[in-house]
C-alpha cells in the first residue's frame, strides 16, 4: 500500500473547502480541515470537539459548509429537528459511528424553541468517549435502565448562538455573508460529491496509517490554552502533528486565533457579566459606591442587558441576589454594607468585597481601563 503524505492530503482537503466555502479567516479553514480528519480517528481520542458554523443572518454559507463537510467525513448523518432518541439510537447501533451534521440548530435551541434539555444532554454527553445516555426500555413494571453510548462527532450550523454548555465544547466559526468580491465555485452535488468522497476515502486510509502516532498523543498546547479550550483542541493538534509539514505550526496559530476570538465573544453567564461590568465600567478607580449609583450606571450602559431584564431594569433586590451567589475573600457572600456620605448613610458595595470574585471569574481587565466618571469621588 502506498503511504499517503498527511500534510499534502490536508492541503488538498483545505483546497477543496476553499473552492466552495468562504470562511472568515485562514484559521477557520485550518480548523475545519483538521476537524474533517479527526472524524476518521474518533476512537483515538478521549473527547471530540463540536464544530459550529454560526451567523447572525441567513445566507451566510453555513449550510454549504455542512454540505462540504458531509462529503469528507465517515458515515455522515444529516439531522434537522432530529429527536434525541433517534440520534442516540443511531450512535449506539453498532455499525460504525455516524458523523452527525445538524443544520438549523437554532430551531432547537433558539429563543422561540423553548428548552430542549434531552437533546442538549445528548450533545453534551457525546463530547466525551465515556459519554452515555440513559434510557428506560421495556413496558410497565418490566422497564430496565440501559446506557446508550453517545460519543460521536457533531457539526452544527445555525443562526445566533448556542447554549454555553455546547459553545464551550465547540470550535466556533463565525460565518458572514459573502462579499461581492468573494467568489466561490458553485457546488454541484452530482459532480463534486464524488471528488469529496475520493478525498474522504484517502483520509480514511491515511487515518489508519497515522493511528499509531495519534493514539495516546499529548500535543503541546500554545501558551494560554488550558482547561476546556485545551480539551477542544487536543484532537485537532494531534492530527496536525501526525500530518507534519507546516500543519503543526498552522494548527497552533489557528488554535490561538479561534480561542482568543471565542473569549472576546463570550460574555459568560449573567453573573459573570455583572461582575465584569462592575469592575470595568462602574467601580473603576472607586473603592465603594452606593447601590443607587451602581444601578444608575449599570442601567445606563448601552451594550448591556441591565436596563431590560425580562421587561424591567435591574433593581437593588435582584442585584443583591446575584452578587450574594459569589463570595468575598473571607468566604462570605457578597452583600451590601453601610457607606457614609455627606450627612447620611447609604447601602452600597465595596470593591474590597468584590476583588476575589473579579479575580476568579472575570476575564483579564482591559489594558486601558476607563477613567471614573466625574463627580464620583468618595466622601469620607
Amino acid at each position: 500500500m502506498t503511504t499517503i503524505d498527511g500534510a499534502t492530503l490536508l492541503n488538498e482537503v483545505e483546497a477543496f473547502h476553499r473552492r466552495f466555502n468562504v470562511f472568515p479567516t485562514d484559521a477557520a479553514f485550518v480548523a475545519v480541515t483538521l476537524w474533517d480528519a479527526h472524524a476518521h480517528l474518533l476512537d483515538c481520542f478521549d473527547s471530540t470537539p463540536r464544530i459550529a458554523f454560526l451567523s447572525p443572518e441567513p445566507g451566510s454559507g453555513k449550510t454549504r459548509a455542512l454540505e462540504i463537510v458531509e462529503t469528507l467525513v465517515p458515515q455522515p448523518m444529516t439531522a434537522v429537528n432530529a429527536s434525541a432518541a433517534a440520534l442516540f439510537r443511531s450512535v449506539s447501533a453498532g455499525n460504525g459511528k455516524p458523523t452527525i451534521l445538524f443544520d438549523e440548530i437554532d430551531t432547537v435551541f433558539g429563543p422561540k424553541a423553548g428548552d430542549n434539555e434531552e437533546l442538549r444532554g445528548f450533545l453534551n454527553a457525546g463530547h466525551r468517549r465515556t459519554g452515555v445516555t440513559y434510557r428506560c426500555i421495556g413496558d410497565g413494571g418490566q422497564q430496565t435502565v440501559q446506557a446508550f453510548p453517545s460519543y460521536c462527532a457533531v457539526a452544527v450550523a445555525g443562526l445566533g448562538s448556542l447554549p454555553d454548555t455546547i459553545m464551550s465544547r465547540a470550535v466556533v466559526i463565525r460565518m458572514r455573508r459573502r462579499a461581492r468580491n468573494e467568489k466561490v465555485e458553485p457546488f454541484r452535488a452530482r459532480v463534486h460529491e464524488a471528488e469529496g468522497h475520493k478525498l474522504r476515502d484517502r483520509l480514511a486510509t491515511w487515518a489508519e496509517q497515522a493511528r499509531a502516532s495519534v493514539v495516546g498523543a499529548w500535543p503541546e498546547m500554545p501558551d494560554g490554552v488550558t482547561d476546556r479550550p485545551a480539551d477542544v483542541w487536543e484532537p485537532l493538534l494531534a492530527i496536525a502533528d501526525a500530518a507534519g509539514g507546516d500543519w503543526p505550526d498552522r494548527a497552533r496559530e489557528a488554535c490561538v486565533a479561534l480561542v482568543t476570538a471565542s473569549k472576546v465573544n463570550d460574555k459568560g453567564s449573567l453573573g459573570v457579566r455583572l461582575l465584569t461590568d462592575l469592575r470595568d465600567h462602574v467601580m473603576v478607580g472607586i473603592d465603594r459606591l452606593p447601590t443607587v449609583a451602581i444601578l444608575d450606571r449599570l442601567n445606563a450602559l448601552d451594550d448591556a442587558p441591565w436596563a431590560d431584564l425580562h421587561g424591567k431594569p435591574l433593581d437593588n433586590r435582584r442585584l443583591g441576589r446575584m452578587l450574594a451567589e459569589y463570595m468575598t475573600a473571607d468566604n462570605e457572600p457578597i452583600a451590601s454594607r453601610n457607606i457614609k456620605t455627606a450627612g447620611s448613610v447609604l447601602k452600597g458595595y465595596y470593591a474590597a468585597d468584590l476583588w476575589d470574585a473579579w479575580a476568579r471569574y472575570c476575564p483579564p481587565p482591559p489594558e486601558s481601563p476607563l477613567p471614573p466618571l466625574p463627580g464620583t469621588e468618595n466622601v469620607a
